[in-house]
């Protein structure tokens, strides 16, 4: 018999999972601007890629992460992608680039708007600065274009973001969590007539995502589109397990040093943890920004499954 705890798992998939990057989900203006301020006074860490700190590289990273696009770890491999964009036609969420170390690219932020940015400064953390000062102004080296941010959807500009470097024998990604929860559901997976413009007939996955779209499980991206090929992150995971089995805080408490109280996966990861789902990486972290793997997805399955 179908557990009811399973049926809402992908309404929230849909959201949170994409962010996992590949095929980017609709994604605003006004979403890209919440989730870049969200982070606003965490503070500065070379190297730091968590919320327990930040480098500016780190920072875009992560926003673009949560919203479905994946770029390169550092400033200077970030202006190698995209498209190039002139200072006068800067959009929202464009990439913008400074020197200042004095050697080229060192340095990224995220526009928007108003002639504004949002970076991880090193004396400032996460904040929101003026292009126009003079600091910014003399330092400015250009701009990219990623991803076009708008009021309908995130459209992808380049090639260069579809994860290539995502290996899925190792990584989770939408089309395997649904291969693998149409299995626990039991569904006939026989129709294979898929409702997702970017899942035809004979894909693997055409079964189990029509089955689940017929339960109400999926409904897709703002394009229809299901985005088979996209990982998700351990955060991500978090959200869709803890509302998957209904998982409530218990009397354990589990602190992870990267996991802020004022970021978005806070609770979840909180009550994942407090029911034993979730260890964490081992060294006190959680690492809600990596991928989650395979194996990961079917310990915490089967871990969460064994407390109903």
């Amino acid at each position: 018999m179908m557990k009811r705890w399973l049926l809402p798992v992908f309404a929230s998939f849909m959201i949170f999972a994409g962010a996992g990057t590949h095929s980017a989900e609709a994604a605003t203006p006004k979403e890209l601007t919440a989730t870049a301020y969200k982070y606003i006074g965490v503070p500065y860490v070379y190297g730091g890629t968590t919320t327990s700190g930040l480098d500016c590289s780190g920072f875009t990273r992560l926003v673009f992460s949560q919203l479905g696009i994946s770029i390169n770890r550092t400033s200077s491999a970030q202006y190698s992608q995209g498209t190039a964009v002139s200072k006068s036609n800067l959009q929202v969420g464009d990439l913008v680039f400074y020197n200042t170390s004095g050697r080229g690219v060192s340095h990224v932020g995220i526009y928007v708007g108003n002639n504004k940015f949002i970076h991880s400064g090193t004396s400032t953390g996460v904040t929101v600065a003026s292009m126009s000062t003079s600091y910014w102004a003399t330092r400015y080296v250009g701009a990219k274009r990623i991803a076009t941010f708008t009021e309908e959807a995130v459209q992808e500009t380049t090639e260069q973001v579809k994860d290539a470097s995502i290996d899925f024998t190792v990584y989770a990604s939408r089309g395997e969590v649904a291969l693998q929860l149409a299995e626990v559901l039991g569904v006939n997976t026989s129709n294979t007539n898929s409702p997702f413009v970017d899942v035809k007939s004979d894909s693997k996955y055409a079964g189990a995502t029509t089955a689940l779209y017929n339960l109400g499980v999926f409904t897709g991206d703002a394009n229809g589109k299901f985005n088979a090929g996209s990982p998700l992150t351990r955060s991500q995971m978090a959200k869709v397990l803890v509302e998957a089995f209904n998982l409530k805080m218990t009397n354990k408490v589990v602190h992870f040093t990267d996991v802020s109280d004022k970021s978005w996966d806070y609770e979840y990861i909180k009550i994942l943890a407090s029911n034993g789902v979730t260890i964490g990486q081992g060294d006190g972290t959680y690492g809600g920004s990596s991928y989650v793997t395979l194996k990961q997805l079917h310990t915490f399955i089967e871990r969460a499954s064994n407390l109903n």
